[in-house]
């Protein structure tokens, strides 16, 4: 039997599971769905502080590694990879885009090119920087497989960290049914009048200009600004419309919040709504009545929100790149940029009733459910353990 060692930290805090935590959580859920799988592999799952109280991680099917220690680099760079080594681990998954050098055995590390950017252009603070910098690279060099979440993103990673590509291997990420399609779909049935944004608010995914853009769309709407677009939008009730941001603010300086009070005091409603988190109950309701879902990126290694609205056969507004177009081809709204004037206008696109933007709106409500099936956590997991085999 194989021994596989798991970093879980990223499932401790139930409001921090973005992109990493939901690859860990929703491997573990595939793994304890499958009995020839538990009598193959013994899965070592390493948590920092504590087990959080997710029904999966009750199973006794894993075996559950805590270190007690508060310290974030003494448990991954230390205490974990010394844990896996007293294991005898056969292979070690690193989701978190790191490689702690004290661990000299096979391993799997998720890398996407954010964490290269973040430490070269981007403004996190300098010891996260600095971390991103000698552990991704680290990582880059000393991996034994690499796991990238697009084709995009793997020809990227090969070129700015000049790794082999027959040491990448693409795997797909899921799409999130539980519990979204265990609900029935009537909520659809009574279209909510509101845009969605769903994600982590970094810079490069234009929360602010987002804002910006929607306020300039009421102000059209209202004939504060008359343009050629102004009848089209009267159409679709603009005086009523809101934008529902769900996420962290991540921007250096805070900006969302403040921005977002400014610009309801000067529209004389609530129009805008922001909140850091809501429960997996509420998130299905706002993504199965959206209007349309805007996640306007300068770069994303996959972007999970625009898929899940897409599963519900809610438009998404994505950037016009060579990753929006190999994910969702021709099913969804592409921006030009992530300026105010660009993201403004795909959003017109998106509620407008003219030939051809109601065409592909009912495009994607027929046949989007359908469309991500081909990205689900089954086909991921059974990746995941082909590569493990193959070594």
């Amino acid at each position: 039997m194989l021994k596989i060692g798991i970093e879980c930290e990223n499932l401790e805090d139930p409001k921090s599971r973005w992109g990493i935590g939901k690859i860990t959580l929703n491997l573990l859920k595939e793994f304890a769905k499958n009995p020839e799988w538990q009598k193959k592999y013994k899965l070592y799952l390493y948590f920092k502080s504590r087990i959080p109280n997710d029904e999966v991680l009750k199973s006794p099917i894993f075996v559950k590694r805590v270190s007690g220690f508060p310290s974030f680099n003494i448990f991954y760079h230390i205490l974990m990879p010394l844990r896996a080594m007293v294991d005898r681990v056969n292979w070690m998954f690193f989701p978190a885009y790191q490689l702690p050098p004290l661990y000299l055995g096979k391993s799997i590390v998720v890398l996407t090119e954010d964490a290269y950017y973040e430490y070269k252009y981007g403004t996190l603070p300098f010891r996260y920087k600095l971390s991103y910098r000698i552990f991704t690279n680290w990582a880059a060099k000393f991996a034994t497989k690499i796991l990238a979440i697009s084709e995009t993103s793997k020809k990227e990673l090969a070129r700015i960290y000049k790794i082999n590509p027959d040491k990448i291997f693409v795997n797909y990420l899921g799409i999130d049914t539980l519990p979204f399609f265990a609900q029935s779909f009537e909520g659809r049935q009574t279209q909510g009048n509101y845009l969605l944004f769903v994600g982590q608010m970094f810079p490069r995914r234009h929360a602010k200009e987002t804002i910006l853009a929607f306020e300039k769309l009421l102000r059209q709407s209202s004939g504060q600004v008359l343009t050629e677009h102004s009848n089209i939008l009267q159409n679709v009730g603009m005086s009523e419309l809101k934008l529902i941001l769900i996420g962290p603010d991540k921007y250096p300086d805070l900006i969302i919040n403040p921005l977002v009070a400014q610009v309801n005091k000067q529209l004389g409603r609530e129009a805008i709504v922001h909140k850091d988190y809501v429960k997996d109950e509420e998130l299905v309701e706002l993504y199965a009545r959206a209007r349309a879902l805007v996640y306007v990126s300068d770069r994303e290694a996959f972007g999970l929100p625009p898929m899940e609205a897409l599963s519900f056969g809610v438009p998404p507004i994505v950037m016009d790149n060579e990753l929006g177009h190999e994910l969702f081809e021709d099913h969804a709204f592409y921006s030009k940029s992530g300026e105010v004037d660009d993201i403004a206008d795909t959003i017109k696109q998106a509620l407008s009733d003219d030939n051809p933007s109601a065409e592909l709106r009912a495009r994607i409500k027929s046949d989007g459910s359908e469309f991500v099936k081909k990205y689900n956590w089954k086909s991921f997991a059974d990746c995941w353990f082909q590569i493990i085999n193959e070594k």
